[in-house]
Parts: C-alpha cells; sequence; structure tokens
C-alpha cells in the first residue's frame, strides 16, 4: 500500500472513523460518527488519486472498474483491520469509499443487540434478513451471527459476498466463503450452486434481483438457513419491498411461501451515544409467530407493526425501533433529540417514553 495512503487510513482510524472518502481536488475525508469531516491532508490531485488506488487493484479489478466504471474488492491492512472499497467514476473522474472492517468478527454480545437475535440464528432452517440504511451496521451484525452459529453447530456455512469483508475461521462449522468477480460471477449463480455444495447455513451478501430472492426462499423451505440484507426501515417495508420484486400474478404464492420461511426481520440504525463518542445500534425486532404469518399471507403486512409492538416483553420478544430507542433513553445512552430524528414516528416516540419514568423520560 502507498505510504501516503497508510498515513490517511492511519488517522482515520485513530480518530475512530469508519469511512474514507477520496476524490480529487479534495482533502481526503473522514466518516467519524456518522458525519462527514474533513481531513489535515492536502487535496489530492487526479494523478495522485489513480496512484494511490493503482496500488490496490488487481488486474482483474482494473479490467471492471474500466468496463464498469465501478468495482468492489476488499484490502487487508496488516493483520488488525481489512477495508470494503469502492472504486467508481463520478463526473468522469475516479473517485473511491473506503469502509474499516476489523479483521476480529465481533461477537453478538458485543453489539449489545437483543437476547433473542441469538435464538433467530438459531434457527435451523428459514430466511432471516437483517435490514437498514447505508452505514447502518447490517454487515457487522450478519458477521456476528454467523460467527455465532460457527461457533455453535456442526454445519456447512456458504458465505456469498460483494465484496469479502469479514474473515471466518472454522470453529465447530466450515465456512466456505466465495467473493463476486472473483469466486463467481454473481449471486444469482453462486446461490443456485450453492445448494449442490451441502450447505445447513446460507450468507447472501445482498438480495438485488427476483431470481435470487426466489432462489433464497426456495432454499429456506427446503431446510436451509438463509440470511441476507435488504436497505429496507423496518419489518413491514421489508415484506413490501420481496413482494414488490415480483408482478402481481407472482404475489399471492410468494406471500404465502414468504409467511412460512421468515424466521425473523432485524432492522437496525445506528445513534450517537449521549455521554461518549460512537454509536449504539437501535433495533426492531420481527420474530416468525402465528399473527406474523397470518398477517402476510393474508397481505395484511401493515398490521404487523401493532404485532411487534404488542409482543414486546411477551413470549416472542420482538420490539419496535420506536420501543428499542425509548429504551436506550430510559438507560441515558441516547438523548430524546438524537432519538427523535432516529424514529420513523417521532409522535409514537413521545407516547412510548410518556410510559418511562418521569426522570428517565426527562433525561
Amino acid at each position: 500500500m502507498n505510504e501516503r495512503l497508510e498515513a490517511i487510513l492511519a488517522a482515520m482510524l485513530q480518530r475512530r472513523g469508519s469511512d474514507l472518502h477520496l476524490r480529487a481536488g479534495r482533502p481526503p475525508l473522514f466518516r467519524i460518527s456518522g458525519k462527514i469531516v474533513s481531513s489535515e491532508f492536502e487535496a489530492l490531485s487526479v494523478e495522485e488519486l489513480s496512484e494511490l488506488l493503482d496500488g490496490l487493484l488487481s488486474e482483474h479489478q482494473r479490467a471492471r472498474l474500466q468496463r464498469d466504471r465501478a468495482v468492489d474488492f476488499s484490502y487487508a491492512a496488516g493483520d488488525k483491520v481489512r477495508f470494503r472499497i469502492n472504486a467508481f467514476y463520478q463526473r468522469g473522474q475516479l473517485s473511491a469509499v473506503l469502509r474499516a472492517v476489523p479483521i476480529r468478527v465481533p461477537q453478538v454480545d458485543q453489539l449489545a443487540l437483543p437476547a433473542v437475535v441469538k435464538d433467530i440464528a438459531l434457527s435451523q432452517h428459514g430466511l432471516v434478513l437483517v435490514t437498514g440504511p447505508t452505514g447502518s451496521g447490517k454487515s457487522t451484525t450478519l458477521a456476528a451471527l454467523i460467527d455465532f452459529i460457527n461457533e455453535r453447530r456442526q454445519a456447512h456455512i456458504i458465505t456469498i459476498e460483494d465484496p469479502i469483508e469479514f474473515v471466518y475461521n472454522d470453529r465447530n462449522s466450515v465456512v466456505s466463503q466465495r467473493e463476486i468477480g472473483f469466486d463467481t460471477p454473481d449471486f444469482a449463480t453462486a446461490l443456485k450452486h450453492s445448494l449442490r455444495q451441502d450447505p445447513d447455513v446460507i450468507l447472501i451478501g445482498e438480495m438485488r434481483d427476483p431470481e435470487t430472492i426466489a432462489t433464497a426462499i426456495t432454499a429456506a423451505e427446503t431446510g436451509h438457513l438463509v440470511f441476507s440484507t435488504l436497505h429496507t426501515i423496518d419489518a413491514p417495508q421489508t415484506v413490501d419491498r420481496i413482494l414488490d420484486t415480483f408482478p402481481a400474478e407472482q404475489q399471492l404464492q410468494l406471500r404465502i411461501q414468504l409467511a412460512t420461511v421468515l424466521r425473523g426481520v432485524i432492522s437496525q440504525r445506528l445513534v450517537q451515544l449521549a455521554a461518549s463518542p460512537g454509536r449504539t445500534a437501535a433495533v426492531e425486532v420481527m420474530v416468525h409467530s402465528p399473527q406474523v404469518e397470518k398477517h402476510i399471507a393474508d397481505g395484511d403486512v401493515p398490521r404487523l407493526h401493532r404485532v411487534i409492538e404488542e409482543s414486546a416483553g411477551g413470549f416472542y420478544r420482538m420490539q419496535t425501533l420506536n420501543q428499542s430507542l425509548a429504551r436506550h433513553i430510559a438507560k441515558g445512552k441516547i438523548t430524546i433529540e438524537t432519538a427523535e430524528a432516529a424514529s420513523p414516528d417521532p409522535d409514537e416516540l413521545h407516547r412510548l417514553l410518556r410510559l418511562l419514568p418521569s426522570e428517565a423520560a426527562a433525561s
């Protein structure tokens, strides 16, 4: 790696940044606690930026960049951190975003996820979706869940990623990791072949097209545990997004299939901590239950929100995003202003806050 790029990345990591943005004519930009800030380094020229990136790209990746005008790949910097990199052209000029990915796979308990998430991860079959906007920690949560299974099951886990981010060591399970563009041409092809590779658990980096979604649901129906992600904000929107991917004449059958196989939807956002640098996850969790299955099969998707809310603290231990935000406020972890900015329904959030002890609601 170029020494200048090493220095830039070291400075970003020292400031606990998550992403590095590189574009000609501007100093390197860091994303720190969710905000883009300028660094102390000098602006990069077109030539300097091209030189920085050229040292990271393989011949195959350079060809893809020239052909597609964008390429995803990963790069390991020593034994402590990897970077997921997207190099792309904007207004005819080369740019790049590098996201830091720890070498060590995080543990579920380190992420402070709801306990029910562990139970979802240990399902023997079905579909589990981790959703949220870009930069909400979906990849980190998925990695923690896969390694949780890796430790507790004797199984074959296949991951299909673009690119590979976290690298898993075999523990009680055997983990096969396939990278798009390197080990396989695309998600649909990799997923189709994975069903012939004796898998127990399959991780699909992203469900991007109807073919991949349909194959994932079929895999879940035939006894596999399938994980994937979508860029949706909550469980009802996730169900709608999957259904809307298909023509209207196919949606009835798909609703019935999805209602049966969907084991859980984990929707999350990262919110700024109140008393210290860094962020924590606010998490909505929908778990398979008779009511959830019925409402999906009947097409009554809006009703799912009420089912999730009413089951909080009950047998299924679901929770809405607003309930998660309210609990963070009650524990003093985040401010009300931060929660309002992250809430999909601030009025509902304030209704929940009125049910908290007065000292917690005033914090």
